[in-house]
């Protein structure tokens, strides 16, 4: 639902990233249109099925790796849970370091991390995001569909005070553009509904030829099996109401309806791959993605007839496309145990590993390795292997050695030797001492 609000409000395609997809993906609208054009098809909603269909394609790895996050999903999930019980009502530091540690052990068991599952979604999300200004406002991407209004803009500029006449004629919705270019009076235009259209040409009775004539040829590009996808579907549903046309209500909620019932089956066919972990009544994972079942779907009737018809025909679009895609990935992971994927992302793990210049072995061999030297920087391990070091440790321990009997210096001595695993009776200082007072004694009673 956050979703689809931040897609209506459109404050968000200015944001830089979204702004550079959109003219990436806007181009590609242009020349799919150019392409049909040139076979002899000018329909603006041909052009953004095909463009949909190319799109999802292009998202389908995304797709895959998502899916297969989702399947591990399942397997980990009861491990987690049981991890999340252990450490329930434990609010303290300690508690939730050992669960992130534990739970991290467990994403390390099945080689995926964290992030594998929302950072294909992050990045579906900002194309998607970076999609939807194209198929709202064709004319700005499209040229030969911006052509078709430039006449009837060339005449509406030339009216004074056209500004203040079309901020009239747009009412609540003229904050939306910016009437002092051109790109913004054509983003207005296609918008315009019946009643927006009649409202301009009362006013502006100088245009109204050209009006007419554009209205007309915008008609025939937006007509797609009898429905005109720049209109609203409530209206035209209100229109056939008033007009008691069966076919004309058939027509208006075709799109709508259509958009709910694929949306639903695109959602039911995702959640094959984790059907697993929705079992568990614990789980709550289950609630929320129940919900979305059926929200979504409801979401998309919604829009489907407040909004212009198209953006109902791309949700349409889109949904099939993925419910295709769904089939064709559920079947390829259905083929993978869950062993070859744990190994397979083993490799790549291991591949990533190496790419930075440490190999697998390397790490293994350094996890084996004692311990005594580590978090001691390469300059500390140079200084200690300096002779004059080495010299100044002989000393040491030469003085050690030497030192009286029962003193400090010799007691830490013996702890030295005891620690590396020496007899302290063999050698200790004390000791040779005892020894020669004991051979002094004798050669004095002799």
């Amino acid at each position: 639902m956050e979703v689809y609000g931040l897609l209506a409000s459109g404050g968000i395609y200015d944001w830089p990233v979204i702004k550079q997809i959109s003219w990436i993906l806007g181009q590609v609208m242009n020349g799919i249109y150019n392409v049909m054009s040139a076979i002899g098809i000018e329909n603006i909603g041909v052009s953004i099925i095909i463009f949909t269909i190319i799109v999802y394609t292009i998202l389908l790895p995304l797709t895959i790796k998502q899916q297969k996050f989702s399947k591990m999903t399942a397997v980990m999930n009861p491990e987690i849970q049981k991890i999340q019980k252990k450490y329930a009502g434990k609010k303290d530091q300690v508690s939730q370091q050992k669960q992130m540690e534990e739970t991290n052990q467990v994403y390390e068991k099945y080689g995926v991390k964290m992030s594998s599952g929302c950072l294909p979604s992050l990045m579906q999300l900002v194309i998607l995001f970076g999609l939807y200004p194209v198929v709202q406002n064709i004319p700005e991407y499209v040229t030969k569909v911006r052509n078709v209004y430039q006449p009837l803009v060339d005449q509406i500029e030339s009216v004074k005070g056209y500004q203040g006449i079309m901020e009239s004629v747009a009412g609540s919705t003229a904050g939306l553009y910016d009437f002092s270019t051109s790109n913004g009076v054509i983003e207005a235009l296609y918008r315009f509904q019946t009643s927006s259209w009649n409202a301009l040409i009362e006013q502006m009775p100088s245009v109204e030829n050209t009006a007419r004539e554009t209205i007309q040829e915008v008609g025939r590009l937006n007509n797609f099996l009898g429905i005109d996808i720049g209109s609203h579907p409530w209206n035209l549903l209100t229109d056939a109401i008033a007009a008691a046309s069966i076919g004309g209500i058939i027509l208006a909620v075709i799109i709508p309806i259509l958009a709910g019932l694929t949306q639903f089956i695109s959602v039911k066919l995702s959640q094959m791959t984790s059907t697993a972990s929705t079992q568990d009544s614990d789980n709550p994972m289950m609630n929320s993605m129940k919900t979305m079942t059926y929200t979504m779907p409801l979401i998309s009737v919604v829009f489907g007839f407040t909004l212009p018809a198209g953006l109902g025909l791309y949700w349409v679009a889109s949904a099939a496309v993925r419910s295709v895609q769904q089939l064709a990935v559920n079947k390829y992971l259905k083929s993978k145990s869950v062993e070859d994927m744990i190994e397979e992302n083993r490799k790549k793990a291991q591949k990533k590993r190496e790419k930075k210049g440490t190999s697998a072995e390397e790490i293994n061999r350094m996890a084996t390795k004692s311990t005594r030297n580590v978090g001691t920087s390469s300059k500390a391990r140079k200084e200690l292997a300096d002779p004059a070091k080495e010299e100044k440790i002989r000393q040491a321990k030469e003085s050690a050695m030497s030192a009286k009997p029962g003193s400090l210096t010799s007691k830490a001595y013996l702890v030295s030797r005891y620690n590396s695993g020496q007899k302290t009776e063999e050698k200790a200082p004390e000791d040779t001492e005892d020894k020669a007072d004991k051979s002094k004694d004798k050669k004095r009673k002799k």
